[in-house]
């Protein structure tokens, strides 16, 4: 037989008899997955799955190149699940091939030992896999949900389930109505402003003193700095019901008093309310982040700039904030996300007046059933990604300026 090139990779022809096995019993349970979807009985999905996971096991490893084998494989299978299961079984089948043959090539090329010394023994490789896998588990029953409601948004029926045309991936079953609703829909507008008139202000008054108080504390002279930096953040430790409670008698009062005193109308006054109640909760967050911004932050660099005449303002605002910047650009994201996505609070301390985006979503759910609610999560998912892309990118940023890694 011919020997194979695998682009540079060494194969190991005596792991032929270990890949196909493991990969006719991954096969197998995709049978299992496919059989019960079709109707066909779990028994024949299971053993199709076994001998097509054995057939692509044995064609890869002893007679296809790497590359070109994982490519001409989802090819052909594509093509079959294209004329068998129309643009269902395109996808599927795309899945499942590309699974297989990258276990496949992952098992024959000995690739699951890569990361481990060469003196590595069976059951170190074993538990090193199995914990890989343990992580992947745990990392997609995590995503799952939220991933599942994307597709859902789409329905073009009112409906939370899939429907036979969207499982066949008919595009009569999709539609953009319910994206739609949420745009022109005045219940949903109204709380979209409201939200985004809460969650900035709440925001700004979480970072200045949030980063205030971070800069404090980090001073060693400070007395009881770890009882008021408890303090401090109790309100991300206490369940939320109760830090919801004390503040619906606290700020009630408040409001009173303002209505009363600065003649303040009810609306205006529930904002303020509002705003203060989420700023609360934001404050950990930043002092948090900016807390382990300024672990690696060089004192030497404020007395310098004291001692060349620069006043405690100039300093934080020329040289010390420049760097911490990055943390305070994350603990402003946490805080903004929080009051954005908070709705215990906003239901004890708001008025129908100060509706946000999330109590409305939680009205529609317990209610009346409203499908835009899944347009709306979705909405709420990509900026949810967005900030957390910002935030990792601030995140290397922040190493790289405090030389904790390389370029």
């Amino acid at each position: 037989m011919a020997k194979v090139v695998y682009d540079g990779l060494v194969p190991t022809p005596s792991l032929l008899g270990f890949t196909v096995p493991v990969t006719a019993a991954l096969g197998g349970f995709f049978g299992l997955l496919a059989g019960q979807a079709t109707g066909i009985g779990a028994g024949l999905g299971i053993v199709s799955g076994a001998i097509a996971g054995a057939i692509i096991a044995y064609v890869l490893a002893t007679m296809l190149p790497y590359k070109t084998g994982r490519w001409a494989t989802i090819g052909v299978i594509g093509i079959i699940g294209l004329l068998t299961g129309a643009a269902m079984g395109l996808v599927v089948g795309l899945c499942a091939v590309a699974i297989l043959g990258w276990c496949a090539y992952w098992l024959h090329l000995g690739k699951y030992r890569r990361s481990l010394p060469p003196y590595a023994t069976t059951g170190q490789v074993l538990w090193h896999n199995t914990f890989k896998f343990i992580c992947g588990a745990i990392l997609f029953f995590l995503v799952a949900p939220i991933v599942t409601i994307i597709p859902l948004s789409f329905n073009a029926q009112d409906f939370f389930t899939f429907t036979p045309e969207m499982l066949s991936l008919d595009p009569a079953g999709y539609s953009l109505k319910h994206y739609q609703d949420f745009f022109t829909n005045q219940d949903w507008l109204r709380p979209m402003k409201n939200s985004l008139i809460i969650a900035p202000f709440a925001t700004i008054i979480s970072v200045t003193l949030g980063t205030l108080a971070a800069i404090g504390l980090s001073q060693s002279h400070v007395p009881f700095r770890r009882a008021i930096m408890a303090i401090l953040i109790s309100p991300m430790i206490v369940p939320l019901i109760i830090s919801a409670t004390g503040m619906f008698f606290f700020y009630s009062q408040m409001g009173l008093w303002m209505e009363d005193t600065f003649g303040i109308s009810k609306s205006l006054s529930g904002y303020i309310k509002v705003i203060l109640a989420h700023a609360a909760l934001g404050i950990p967050f930043v002092i948090i982040t900016v807390t382990a911004t300024l672990v690696g932050f060089d004192n030497s660099l404020t007395r310098a700039a004291a001692n060349m005449g620069a006043t405690p303002t100039v300093t934080f605002f020329r040289v010390q904030m420049p760097l911490i910047l990055p943390g305070v650009i994350s603990g402003a994201l946490f805080a903004f996300i929080t009051s954005f996505d908070e709705v215990v609070v906003v239901l004890f301390v708001g008025a129908a007046a100060q509706k946000t985006l999330p109590w409305q979503m939680f009205t529609g759910l317990r209610e009346q059933i409203s499908p835009t609610i899944l347009a709306v999560a979705t909405i709420l998912v990509c900026v949810s990604i967005m900030l957390l892309a910002t935030l990792e990118i601030l995140r290397r940023r922040s190493e790289r300026l405090r030389g904790m890694s390389p370029t």
